[in-house]
């Protein structure tokens, strides 16, 4: 097994302590919970009192064979849809900005919602390194970095909403994937033009040529993403190596810009710098819900509820569909989407004193079974509501894994929205894609620019 960012001596352990930079692991009698009453990666697995959130009995079965596009709950209707008339009646389960976008756009949005499935799965060797983690993995840097992490889900069973935003960013993708999508910044009057890349993202246990315990010992993963159209962004290329702990090493991150033919750095390419291709609707630190360093907000832990949720949401993959078939004026067409109840981890995260983020709060809702952040609220420097992101999940059983099927980032107050999407894309996803370290670095950034 590999660990990484170990702590060097016991000196240096006890000195972090004393200094409030770790967290405290969990016992051998809390570790024993996992498998047991909780699933290997913290869920609970008993079933909700009401009998509306099933008992989890596995998740959804690892299929390489099967087509993650074909519906398989393609039969069943919904069990009843909240709108903005019989709001209050489900309030208790839905988060404020569910409830404002059914306000704001009253007419048309809607949320129907369906029968629980408990779908979500990981490879075992996923599931036992988060059990090894939870009794190993502690925090480094005031919440900043881990120590002793082996890849992914460091805590299984979380005491800080630290902990919680760690599992996020550190779950399991699918290893080495392939993606392919459009960014589709909506505007008020439903007009529209897709912005197309080609992704590539490896954590370093995955890539071809092997994990190496020098060049790999701080990275979280490797990424890199093209646009492919329209033609004014086509050609700019991003690189990034994620760091496990960005006060050793913030991200590192590349860009090429076509017109000036030259790989530069791009420190900007983090917190709350505008993604490039979002048309201002998502910053940085918004991709993949939250992702890089957690360094400027405070986070807590508000509790466990159940929330409607997007899950399974097949429809939303329909290759038969088009983006004009989908994308609509305020939000995307409600009838292709899927609102289920599970449990989720709220969390908040409050920005610090003497920083800055264009979102003062923001409360995530993250789904027990996977660590997706499902949902997002996200609000400005008055403290009012201003977004609301939503990542609509899907298991692949090609990939084993939950991942992401579109999402959806909405602007209350410019009444716009981002929606990613893949329907018109021929392959968008692709496990186990063969790369090595060689396919994330200078040279083939520069490479790929020339073609």
């Amino acid at each position: 097994m590999k660990f990484i960012n170990k702590i060097s001596t016991p000196l240096l352990f006890i000195l972090a302590v004393v200094n409030s930079n770790v967290s405290a692991k969990v016992t051998p009698e809390e570790a024993d919970k996992l498998g047991k009453e909780l699933t290997l990666i913290g869920a609970e697995k008993a079933g909700n009192q009401a009998g509306t959130i099933p008992a989890y009995t596995g998740g959804l079965a690892a299929d390489r064979n099967v087509d993650y596009r074909v519906n398989i709950f393609a039969d069943e209707q919904p069990l009843f849809t909240i709108t903005a008339q019989n709001v209050e009646k489900y309030q208790d389960n839905l988060s404020p900005g569910q409830i404002a976008l059914l306000k704001q756009y009253a007419d048309t949005y809607f949320i129907p919602v369906y029968k629980t499935h408990r779908t979500a799965s990981q490879p075992q060797q996923v599931m036992d390194k988060a059990k090894l983690n939870a009794l190993n993995t502690v925090l480094l840097d005031d919440g900043n970095g881990l120590g002793n992490f082996d890849e992914t889900i460091p805590f299984a069973i979380p005491k800080s909403g630290l902990e919680v935003i760690w599992n996020h960013i550190t779950r399991y993708r699918g290893g080495n994937v392939a993606r392919n999508f459009s960014m589709i910044p909506v505007q008020r009057n439903g007009s529209f033009t897709p912005v197309k890349l080609v992704t590539e993202f490896s954590s370093p246990q995955y890539i071809s040529d092997g994990y190496d315990e020098k060049k790999d010992d701080n990275i979280l993963f490797y990424y890199t993403s093209k646009i492919t159209s329209p033609a004014r962004l086509s050609g700019t290329l991003l690189l990034i190596h994620e760091t496990i702990d960005q006060i050793k090493a913030p991200r590192k991150a590349w860009t090429y810009n076509p017109g000036q033919r030259r790989v530069r750095r791009a420190p900007n390419v983090a917190y709350d710098a505008p993604n490039n291709g979002s048309d201002g609707l998502r910053t940085t630190d918004q991709v993949d819900m939250f992702a890089g360093s957690p360094m400027r907000y405070n986070w807590k832990i508000v509790g466990k509820k159940e929330l409607y949720i997007p899950y399974n949401s097949y429809a939303l993959a329909n290759p038969d569909l088009k983006y004009d078939d989908m994308v609509h004026a305020n939000h995307v067409d409600q009838n292709l989407t899927r609102y289920e109840l599970h449990r989720v981890w709220q969390i908040e995260a409050s920005i610090k004193d003497k920083t800055r983020n264009i979102y003062s709060k923001r409360v995530f809702y993250i789904d027990e079974d996977s660590w997706q952040i499902s949902i997002a609220d996200l609000y400005d420097d008055k403290n009012l509501l201003w977004r609301v992101s939503e990542a609509h999940q899907l298991q692949y059983a090609v990939g084993n894994t939950n991942f992401v099927s579109a999402e959806i980032y909405h602007d209350l107050m410019a009444e716009r929205y981002l929606a990613i999407l893949s329907n018109e894309i021929k392959e968008p996803i692709v496990f186990d894609q063969q790369s090595s370290r060689k396919d994330f670095s200078l040279g083939a950034l520069r490479r790929s620019g020339k073609r």
